[in-house]
């Protein structure tokens, strides 16, 4: 290539050489003395000959210098068209994002504890109702009339008590002392008439039938004897405190079937536990209740809560209370929330974490059971310099780099340590610094140390505006 250029640059100089130059420089001519002492020599060629010849040697001149400097020009280096802006500081919102199911604040499927017929409904579907509201009442006359026998059991254990705790201990151990003694002297007295007449009897004084009915009567006075010797001794050995035991156990025996029986008359009152409305009453009046089986659920909707299960690492940014917003199918604006409870185990099945957001629902325009898109907000960086997401090269050993635009118009590939993503924007924690300017079209592959040019991003945005509104009338030329 050198060697064409040198002979392309020594043939330009001499085609600059015009014949007439040359003669005048000794080259032959028709003047020369040669020509003149020759008269045998060919006629020399006329002055316009060398002058057209003149014209064509700079003709051929001029073309090669032309292709000598279009050989330059190809020389040099090819520019990329990209798109590049500027790193800036910005405050960036990390946001996690997942799909989530509503459920009410508070739900109670009321389950009636006794079989019985619906005897009568107060609420239907959609009512609202308070807690401790009645709602339904089952057939109860007979758990009524057990109520009120046990109510008169009760009455007379407690008039029983009463007279137990009435008495005094020393006026108990006297009476018991005196019956002793008295039937002691009874006993004595018997026991006298009982021998007299035995002698009698024996001297044929007296028949049998008087001794045999004093030895009846000393029988019983020993038998009144003994007993009211072993309440006495019992009255020593126990004291009066257990007659009170016996009297009070009684007593709570009385109050124990009592309250029983009212709890079964209550059992057929069914009252609501929470504030809220009435969504399910599957059953009419006259229809048989049975034990266990819901018969109104009450749900408080005052609240929602929003589930929902998202991956491990996501989860580990979140904390109670970091603010949330939900966004319903047919609600024009997100409800705001915060995350009130973060699963402190893994679901089984899932490998995910379950989180809860809660919401106010003072409208009730959110209904139970609609799945909603529930955005968490996890993380918030002030001052972070911030590039389009587009701009971030992630190779596929995971190392992440930019390609920025320098003072040179050459790209130069850079590797950055990420942080957060908001959206389209990424946080560049380390690398790069705000002001650089980084590429964020044609960035893929384009080798490092590449001359750019930079194109103005402003044509593709002035196309969006009308691409929306093609989109606008394909979709009313649809309609």
């Amino acid at each position: 290539m050198n060697l064409v250029r040198r002979t392309t640059a020594r043939v330009g100089a001499d085609a600059l050489v015009c014949p007439a130059e040359r003669s005048s420089a000794g080259f032959r001519s028709d003047h020369s003395p040669r020509a003149r002492n020759n008269p045998a020599a060919p006629p020399s060629a006329r002055p316009d000959e060398g002058i057209w010849a003149c014209m064509i040697y700079l003709a051929l001149a001029s073309t090669l210098l032309f292709s000598s400097a279009c050989s330059k020009e190809t020389k040099e280096e090819p520019a990329v068209s990209v798109q590049a802006v500027a790193a800036e500081k910005a405050t960036l919102h990390q946001t996690i994002t997942a799909q989530a199911i509503l459920f009410p604040l508070q739900q109670a499927a009321i389950t009636p504890k006794i079989s019985a017929p619906v005897a009568r409904f107060y609420v239907n579907r959609g009512t609202r109702v308070h807690e401790g509201q009645l709602l339904a009442v089952l057939e109860n006359r007979d758990l009524a009339a057990s109520t009120l026998e046990n109510k008169g059991n009760l009455a007379q254990a407690q008039a029983t008590y009463e007279i137990a705790t009435a008495a005094g201990l020393p006026e108990e151990m006297q009476k018991a002392q005196f019956d002793t003694e008295a039937a002691k002297k009874l006993l004595d007295a018997q026991e006298k008439v009982f021998h007299s007449r035995e002698e009698l009897f024996q001297q044929g004084a007296l028949p049998r039938k008087e001794l045999d009915q004093a030895g009846v009567d000393l029988t019983q006075a020993r038998n009144q004897y003994e007993l009211a010797k072993k309440h006495y001794d019992a009255l020593q050995a126990i004291g009066k405190q257990q007659e009170l035991k016996s009297a009070a156990g009684q007593l709570q025996a009385a109050k124990g079937k009592s309250m029983g029986a009212e709890a079964q008359l209550s059992y057929s009152e069914i009252r609501s536990p929470i504030d809220g409305y009435v969504t399910d009453r599957p059953l009419y009046p006259g229809e048989m209740a049975a034990a266990g089986t819901p018969l109104i659920t009450v749900m408080d909707t005052s609240h929602v809560i929003a589930k929902a299960h998202i991956p491990q690492p996501d989860a580990a940014l979140l904390k109670l209370g970091d603010p949330a917003t939900l966004t319903a199918p047919g609600e024009d604006n997100p409800v705001e929330g915060k995350v009130t409870v973060i699963s402190p185990a893994l679901d089984p099945n899932s490998t995910t974490v379950e989180v809860w957001v809660r919401a106010a629902n003072p409208k009730q325009r959110l209904k139970p059971g609609t799945s909603v898109q529930v955005s968490m907000l996890a993380q918030t960086v002030k001052d972070a310099v911030a590039v389009p997401a587009a701009s971030v090269l992630t190779a596929q050993d995971g190392i992440t780099t930019v390609m920025i635009v320098g003072t040179d118009n050459h790209a130069h590939q850079t590797t950055v340590r990420t942080g957060i993503h908001d959206g389209d924007r990424v946080q560049i924690a380390e690398g790069i610094h705000a002001g650089d300017r980084v590429i964020t079209s044609g960035a893929y592959g384009l080798p490092d140390n590449t001359k750019v040019t930079i194109e103005a991003p402003a044509a593709s945005a002035e196309k969006k505006p009308d691409a929306a509104a093609d989109e606008k009338d394909d979709k009313k030329d649809e309609k």
